[in-house]
């Protein structure tokens, strides 16, 4: 099968699509003939030498972390799922292929409504902002402020917040971006120098809650802005959550909430954006895109 892999460490040059051989189910595994992967910076941080906790890299290293399919083959013991299922689910790698194979609780059936592009894109930044929400207890009449609010976890934790009761969620982003921000249900708010002053005015009864998905920056406001720091999150800066005493969030995702995502866009209730997709063999492309941090939506990989 066609494969994007790495052979030595380094930046977005190092991706190659190479020919490796097509794995094969084991019990309670099923196999998907993938059609559409997303790209997430998980990945361009493998490609870039960090190692996630529970994973071993063996060169050259099929990365991607979630996809779209249809199953071709299904192990023993497996009975939820059948040949020719659309689905779709998250493995830790091996999710830019043409086939990857996974355990039979890491995938939900495909809504026939929801669109292949959008079906490979979902689990990550999906599960990501529920996660991440749900740590800081995003809840009914809360004031919370997501950064990086255009952005493909942005965008999904800007609609969970409003979704889950949130009373006013302010969104930052470039002035280009405020229109989509404030069409998901934010109010945006343009990051950089004075970022604390304009939230304040936007929100004079203080704010609750943070989400940070762009960086230092935003994380350093977060707590000036927010009186708990527990209820500060962040998904970038990891490197100073120690030093401003905020917690270091990082959850398992599960079949269960990816289940109840796909529903939810399915009843129209979540809203995903395509920011651009590219042929598997443009894998190169797709990570100098998002690792400009900038543009609002989510990247995708087409593969079959």
């Amino acid at each position: 099968m066609k494969a994007a892999v790495f052979c030595e460490i380094g930046g977005p040059e190092v991706m190659k699509v190479i020919s490796v051989p097509d794995p094969q189910v084991g019990p309670g595994q099923v196999r998907v003939r993938v059609k559409t992967a997303g790209v997430q910076h998980y990945d361009c941080g493998v490609r870039g030498g960090w190692t996630p906790p529970g994973v071993t890299i063996q060169l050259p290293q099929i990365i991607g972390n979630e996809f779209a399919g249809i199953i071709d083959q299904v192990g023993e013991g497996v009975t939820e799922f059948a040949i020719g299922s659309e689905v779709l689910g998250f493995n830790l790698l091996n999710c830019y292929a043409e086939y990857v194979v996974v355990g039979a609780d890491q995938i939900v059936r495909k809504p026939e409504s929801m669109p292949w592009e959008v079906a490979g894109g979902l689990t990550g930044n999906g599960q990501g902002a529920y996660i991440a929400l749900k740590a800081i207890g995003v809840g009914p009449g809360d004031t919370v402020i997501i950064h990086g609010a255009a952005g493909s976890l942005g965008s999904y934790a800007v609609q969970l917040a409003k979704l889950w009761g949130a009373k006013t969620v302010i969104g930052t982003a470039s002035e280009g971006n405020h229109d989509y921000v404030r069409s998901l249900g934010a109010i945006p708010v343009t990051y950089g120098e004075g970022l604390v002053e304009r939230v304040r005015a936007l929100a004079p009864d203080g704010v609750d809650a943070a989400f940070d998905t762009a960086g230092e920056a935003g994380v350093r406001a977060s707590v000036e802005l927010v009186a708990d720091r527990k209820r500060i999150c962040t998904f970038v800066a990891y490197d100073i959550i120690e030093e401003l005493g905020i917690p270091a969030v990082r959850g398992v995702r599960s079949a269960a909430r990816l289940a109840e995502l796909a529903e939810l866009h399915a009843n129209g209730k979540l809203r995903t954006t395509i920011r651009q997709t590219f042929p598997l063999e443009q894998v190169e492309a797709a990570h100098r895109l998002i690792e400009t941090r900038h543009g609002r939506g989510k990247i995708v990989l087409t593969i079959s």
